[in-house]
């Protein structure tokens, strides 16, 4: 029998599929000491220097071996943002809410993180933002609950 000329068979459903990300050494290194610590680091190219943040473990222009975190500033300019109206289960808090890409001072590239205390209208490229750290601290990105305008 041919099943050339069938039509597909299909079934919608929902399919979970629970998994544990190994984060590295080196990003491990990050969770721990923004959670122990309440601080910033990016991480540092031995070669060419640029400082990831968040950080990654190789550099995309050169391709070498990050294993050093440098300090870094909580606080940093916004790049451009967003503003969401809708809700989805993987956003951190309810809308409307803002994200941002945040270039921290110390750091070459951006970080993608949450605006708070802020309107849209408020916002501007090129403003100064600042890190607002959670009060209880579980070693992942929402440890930086927020950055904020700084005045």
């Amino acid at each position: 029998m041919s099943t050339v000329n069938q039509k597909p068979h299909s079934l919608m459903g929902k399919m979970e599929v629970p998994y544990r990300n190994y984060l590295g050494g080196l990003a491990s290194d990050f969770y721990v000491k923004l959670r122990d610590e309440g601080k910033l680091y990016g991480a540092k190219c031995p070669k060419c220097g640029r400082v990831y943040m968040p950080p990654q473990s190789i550099c995309g222009p050169c391709f070498a071996k990050i294993e050093n975190l440098v300090p870094v500033s909580d606080k940093g300019t916004l790049l451009t943002f967003t503003e969401v109206s809708y809700k989805e289960p993987v956003q951190p808090v309810d809308p409307p809410l803002m994200y941002g890409i945040i270039k921290l001072d110390g750091a070459d590239t951006g970080l993608l993180h949450i605006i708070g205390e802020a309107a849209a209208a408020d916002l501007k490229i090129d403003m100064q933002v600042q890190a607002v750290f959670a009060d209880k601290r579980s070693g992942n990105i929402l440890d930086i609950k927020y950055f904020k305008p700084v005045k």
